[in-house]
């Protein structure tokens, strides 16, 4: 009897797991359908494809079993696709039907405007009347219930919270009876997610069977007129290798060299070649950046090239640890693709994501494995993949928004006035009063490259871009080999570029040198979120300032942290 988590095999789980861990709340998980007569209260942290979570329900015997547990009264929380599968069906995944507690369907955002999905920290708006400040949750997702109280008043009567987003109010949270479902994670929502999750589960049982909407236990931070409050975001970054005697540290690289320079002979002149700059903990490291306001926290395996990921222990062990104590979203990346294990087992991507979502990540990053995967889409001449590319499989299973392309573009010089290449569409002619001097009356276009920047392809960033999207990336870290390290700021030009040719969302990354660099960034590319390492992991510029001065120019930032 008690608590239990509901786990249909996708998904990262484990974070909510590791939430009600902290706030001291003991638990089971379900595994079988005889497990819902034993729950007296159950969560259920959806996460990933309509599809899936219905397919994989029904093939455990789960998906019945958790309908007569809905409908015995017994309290329900239910967590992104565990709210959406309350619902009649998700355009999502038309052949299938969900549990048909909430009379609508789940629609897909409209991307004639905005970016999709809805990705980052909004607020929730109480339906019912409330005057304070709204709190900030993380949202990750490109199907919603729409709030049309005029065309569909049986489900709007459903919603407790609602959102905007990009002109559309959607229902945000649900709550009847015994029911309470939340569209965004509220485990991934810092302080103020795991406030909700212990309100809720500190409430009397009886009272969260049959509670009045003004006995609701979401926390008291929610407003009353829905407002578009999606928030631009600072994401911290660490590059993660082993040092010379094996030990996993955070490095950083200057235009992707990790190695400290060393004096050349008698000369002035140094070369590279010395020890793995080491800037300290990866798990460290995280916490702190979580405490210091980080909206995500990306641990990049650099190294995993050489090796297995499923074979890499220390790795895994570090995105378990750093999701105990960070509940912010997670992103991991390396190594995600095809491989052979040492002992000539064949690993899927999908099986190398399955197990960092089960260690705690929330998002995937793919590098070299996507170029490989474009070119191969644009050498077919086919308008979709074939479905078996690393993008395709995961974005499958998990969704979308679990799957983030991180690209490493370098330019490459030419003369517009002979250049008859393919990428002419694509120059960027650099201005003779530029504040950056190897700009000034030049002309390039920005190459792909793959192996952490160590070959250059053919293919160029537009193509990859939106070669990724289709295949179905739900987001796209775009980093810059030139700006790489040098404090300069972003590389505007290649990010407008990018945003100039996609629908998803795009990180900034490389070349952040002091705090204006974010305000530049938001101000002249319209990006959704900027990445920095190096000067967040020598203390030259904190978290906190970054977000002051976002704020001091109007630029929405979630200003509640842990």
């Amino acid at each position: 009897m008690g608590l239990f988590l509901l786990d249909y095999g996708a998904g990262n789980v484990q974070s909510l797991a590791n939430s009600l861990t902290k706030l001291g709340h003991s638990f089971q998980w379900i595994s079988s359908p005889t497990d819902f007569q034993k729950a007296t209260s159950l969560i259920f942290p959806g996460v990933g494809a309509f599809e899936t979570a219905v397919e994989n329900l029904t093939k455990k015997g789960l998906l019945e079993p958790l309908k007569e547990y809905v409908q015995s009264g017994k309290p329900y929380f239910g967590i992104c696709i565990g709210m959406q599968i309350l619902f009649q069906a998700s355009e999502e995944s038309p052949n299938f039907h969900g549990l048909g507690v909430v009379p609508t369907t789940i629609d897909r955002f409209d991307d004639s405007a905005k970016t999709v999905p809805h990705m980052g920290w909004n607020s929730a708006d109480l339906v019912q009347s409330s005057d304070v400040e709204p709190a900030f949750y993380y949202f990750v997702h490109s199907y919603c219930a729409k709030y049309c109280p005029a065309d569909r008043p049986d489900a709007a009567s459903w919603a407790y919270t609602t959102t905007q987003y990009g002109g559309e109010i959607f229902i945000s949270s649900v709550r009847r009876g015994n029911v309470f479902g939340t569209q965004f994670h509220p485990e991934k929502s810092g302080a103020a997610g795991l406030a909700l999750i212990d309100n809720w589960l500190r409430t009397p049982e009886a009272e969260r069977s049959a509670s009045k909407p003004e006995s609701l236990c979401s926390p008291p931070t929610l407003s009353l007129k829905p407002r578009d409050n999606l928030s631009k975001r600072i994401i911290a970054c660490m590059d993660v290798r082993s040092d010379d005697d094996g030990n996993l540290i955070v490095t950083k690289g200057d235009q992707y060299d990790v190695r400290e320079k060393v004096p050349s002979g008698h000369s002035m002149r140094v070369k590279t070649g010395g020890a793995v700059r080491n800037l300290g903990k990866p798990v460290t490291l995280a916490s702190k950046y979580y405490a210091a306001g980080a909206d995500e926290i990306c641990l990049l395996n650099i190294t995993s090239f050489r090796h297995s990921p499923l074979q890499d222990q220390p790795m895994l062990a570090v995105v378990r640890a750093a999701a105990e104590c960070v509940f912010v979203p997670l992103t991991i990346g390396g190594g995600i693709k095809d491989t052979i294990d040492p002992d000539k087992t064949k690993r899927s991507a999908l099986e190398v994501a399955s197990e960092y979502f089960r260690a705690g990540a929330d998002k995937v990053s793919i590098g070299s494995d996507a170029v490989y995967a474009a070119e191969k889409l644009l050498g077919s001449g086919q308008k979709h993949g074939d479905g078996t590319s690393s993008i395709e499989t995961i974005a499958h299973t998990y969704g979308r928004q679990a799957v983030v392309v991180s690209i490493d573009p370098r330019r490459v010089y030419v003369d517009p006035t002979t250049y008859d290449g393919p990428h002419q569409d694509e120059l960027i002619l650099g201005s003779l009063d530029s504040a950056f001097e190897s700009d000034r009356g030049r002309s390039w276009w920005y190459a792909c490259t793959v192996s952490g920047g160590r070959e250059t392809r053919s293919i160029s960033v537009c193509q990859l871009a939106r070669a990724v999207e289709t295949l179905g990336a739900g987001e796209i870290l775009v980093n810059s080999i030139d700006r790489d390290g040098t404090g300069l700021g972003f590389d505007s030009d290649l990010l407008r570029l990018i945003k100039g040719c996609v629908k998803v969302p795009v990180v900034a990354s490389s070349g952040a040198g002091r705090k204006e660099h974010f305000l530049d960034v938001f101000e002249q590319t319209g990006v959704e979120a900027a990445l920095a390492a190096g000067i967040f992991h020598r203390g030259e510029v904190d978290i906190g300032e970054v977000k002051e001065c976002l704020a001091q120019h109007d630029i929405k930032v979630r200003t509640h942290i842990a």
